[in-house]
């Protein structure tokens, strides 16, 4: 099957949820699912935000079928009320965890709970919003889609020191939450896979997807003319969007594939092959572990 990402089928009558659907790469996830006809509910922190995200995609695709849960990943409390709230929204037929820290700060941050703040917003609070939301996914068959990084290419997985307690740099603790994403993925698709589940987990890596390469959305990402002009050989971050949005769409998807660029960092979304470490079912097993003693969240898959 040829995948057009900007011809997407009519996805009339199916419900997406997007963490992070806000503001960068997720808020272009968004506007595509609603562009193609779908229910969308963006996910995210600020309440403000949230209301301009969604004015911004009825502006810019006609849809009227927006809606909005607060989450805070960073937030246990708020992940269980989010997950909670999410569960009576119907069927929701993929979520998206796009939603992350990507600068988590020179100095070392943690989370409410005192989990790294990298870490602890993209691998774990994704972790306890997805089993926790699992009854509901599992209800609709749904597929789960990760966002991974091309970060996990260039800094080693360090599982030891999960959370940078004993070495911290802001990029060592974003790759190993990206690291972290990835290797939960794909073990939760093993897991999926073991117990009989029509629930499917797709990965997804944006690429190099910058904002000074993005369109103009109004409260969304404005960039000058003359700063996408100087940035000819990035993509945008309506690009970035691309991988997920066919690991979430294409009926051809399967679980535990993985999508991102064509050319690494940008291009059309083609399978891809993430890291070895990421796809050990080993270091995902004593991650997986990890990841409930720290969230307190039991995830039994099946």
């Amino acid at each position: 099957m040829s995948w057009n990402p900007e011809q997407l089928p009519d996805l009339g009558g199916r419900t997406y949820a997007v963490t992070g659907g806000s503001a960068g790469i997720g808020y272009f996830i968004s506007e595509q699912l609603a562009g193609a006809g779908a229910h969308v509910i963006v996910l995210g922190r600020n309440a403000e935000r949230l209301r301009n995200a969604v004015e911004t995609i009825k502006r810019h695709t006609g849809s009227a079928d927006v809606s909005t849960i607060r989450l805070d990943l960073a937030d246990l409390d708020s992940v269980r009320e989010a997950a909670g709230e999410l569960g009576t929204r119907g069927r929701v037929d993929a979520l998206i965890e796009n939603a992350g820290s990507t600068s988590p700060g020179r100095t070392r941050h943690t989370t409410k709970q005192g989990f790294e703040l990298a870490v602890g917003t993209n691998h774990l609070g994704h972790f306890a919003l997805t089993a926790l939301a699992m009854p509901a996914l599992t209800a609709s068959n749904a597929r789960l889609v990760p966002m991974g990084s091309l970060i996990t290419r260039l800094a080693p997985f360090a599982l030891d020191d999960l959370l940078t307690e004993r070495k911290y740099s802001e990029s060592r603790a974003y790759a190993n939450s990206k690291h972290a994403v990835q290797s939960f993925g794909f073990e939760l698709d093993r897991r999926l896979r073991a117990a009989g589940s029509k629930v499917e987990c797709v990965l997804a890596h944006p690429g190099f997807s910058l904002d000074r390469a993005s369109p103009r959305r109004e409260h969304i990402t404005e960039p000058k003319a003359w700063l996408r002009l100087a940035a000819p050989i990035t993509q945008g971050k309506d690009r970035g969007a691309w991988p997920a949005v066919r690991a979430a769409v294409d009926p051809e998807a399967r679980g535990g594939q993985f999508y991102g660029p064509a050319r690494g960092g940008a291009g059309k979304p083609v399978p891809k092959t993430a890291v070895k470490a990421d796809r050990d079912p080993a270091i995902a097993a004593k991650l997986w572990t990890r990841s409930e003693e720290l969230t307190g969240v039991d995830f039994t898959v099946g």
